[in-house]
C-alpha cells in the first residue's frame, strides 16, 4: 500500500499522541519546566515519539519489520533526555537555597523519559485502531474515541501518590526551651541570637506529619524525601532563607519513637492551611516508597 492509504492513520495517531504529551506538560508545584525553551523541547520530543509510534503501524501492516528498529533507536534518545534532564537539574541544583535533592531529581528525569514512552505507545495504539476501524463508515473515530482513552490512561498513569494519601498532616506550634526550639514535643536545633527567636516565633509556622501506617513511616523517614517536602513548601509559600540567615531553613525532624516527623518553615506567606495543603500535595518519590508491611516480617514486627 502507498503512503497516502495510510496518511489518515499517521496522523491520527500522531495528533493524538502529541496531545497527550501536551496534558503530561503541566506547570505546578514542580516548577519544572518553567521556560518557554524547556516546553518546545520537551513538545518537540513528544511529536517526534507520536510520529515514531504512529508510522510504526503502516510499517507493521506492510511487514517491514526492520522500521522498527527506529524504536529501538528512540529508546535510546530517551534514555539520554533522562540523563540530559538530570545534569540540567543538578547545575541548576547549585542556585537553590532550598535544594529538590538528588532523589527529586531522578524521579523528575526518570518521569520526563517515561511520558515520552507513554506518548509513543498512545501514539500506536490509536493509530493500530484508527486501521483496524478503517473499513467501517466511522473508521477514524474508533481511533479517536481509542486515542482518547489512551489519554485519561496516561493521565492516570503519570498521577502518582502524594504525600495526603499515607499521611495526616497537622497544626503545631513553635516554641523555645532556652535556646532550643520546639515544634509540639520534637526538638528542631539551637537559635543563639535572641532576636532570630522573636522573628521565628512572630513568623514562623510547623506542621506534624502523621503517618498512617508502616509503610508511611517508612517513607517519610527517607532524607530524600523529606527534602522534597522541604522544597515544595518554599516554592510555594515563598522562604524567608538567605544565604546569611540559616535559622530560617527549612527543617524536617523526626520523631524516633513514633515515627511522625515535624516540619518548621519561616515562609514568605504565613498560611497555615496553605501551609498544610502544600504538604499534602508534595509527591511521594519512589525512590523513597516503601511497602516493609507487604513482607511477613514487616507484618509481624507491626503486630
Amino acid at each position: 500500500m502507498e503512503l497516502q492509504d495510510y496518511l489518515l492513520v499517521i496522523i491520527v495517531g500522531t495528533l493524538t499522541g502529541t496531545l497527550t504529551r501536551i496534558v503530561l506538560l503541566r506547570v505546578d508545584y514542580h516548577q519544572y519546566p518553567g521556560y518557554p525553551h524547556g516546553y518546545i523541547v520537551h513538545l518537540s520530543l513528544g511529536f517526534v515519539a507520536s510520529a515514531l509510534g504512529a508510522v510504526a503501524v503502516p510499517a507493521l501492516m506492510d511487514k517491514e519489520y526492520t522500521a522498527f528498529t527506529f524504536l529501538a533507536l528512540a529508546a535510546q534518545q530517551f534514555s539520554e533526555i533522562r540523563n540530559q534532564e538530570r545534569r540540567t537539574l543538578e547545575s541548576l541544583e547549585e542556585s537553590e537555597l532550598v535544594q529538590r535533592g538528588k532523589d527529586y531529581i531522578e524521579g523528575i528525569a526518570r518521569t520526563f523519559e517515561g511520558r515520552n514512552y507513554l506518548v509513543m505507545s498512545t501514539a500506536f495504539i490509536t493509530a493500530l485502531a484508527t486501521q483496524l476501524g478503517m473499513n467501517s463508515p466511522v473508521g477514524w473515530l474508533l481511533g479517536i474515541v481509542v486515542g482518547t482513552i489512551m489519554m485519561i490512561i496516561s493521565r492516570i498513569f503519570m498521577s502518582g501518590k502524594t504525600l495526603g494519601d499515607i499521611c495526616e498532616v497537622r497544626p503545631a506550634k513553635l516554641r523555645f526551651e532556652g535556646a532550643t526550639l520546639w515544634v509540639d514535643d520534637i526538638a528542631i536545633f539551637n537559635v543563639g541570637l535572641k532576636d532570630r527567636r522573636k522573628k521565628i516565633l512572630q513568623d514562623g509556622l510547623a506542621v506534624m506529619i502523621h503517618p498512617k501506617d508502616d509503610n508511611a513511616r517508612a517513607t517519610i523517614h527517607d532524607m530524600g524525601q523529606r527534602n522534597v517536602i522541604a522544597h515544595t513548601v518554599s516554592v510555594i509559600l515563598g522562604s524567608k532563607k538567605d544565604i546569611d540567615i540559616p535559622d530560617f531553613t527549612p527543617i524536617l525532624r523526626k520523631d524516633p519513637d513514633t515515627g511522625k516527623v515535624a516540619l518548621y518553615v519561616m515562609p514568605v506567606e504565613k498560611d497555615m492551611q496553605a501551609l498544610i495543603e502544600s504538604v499534602r500535595r508534595t509527591p511521594v518519590l519512589e525512590t523513597a516508597f516503601r511497602k516493609p508491611l507487604a513482607t511477613k516480617a514487616g507484618r509481624a514486627a507491626a503486630d
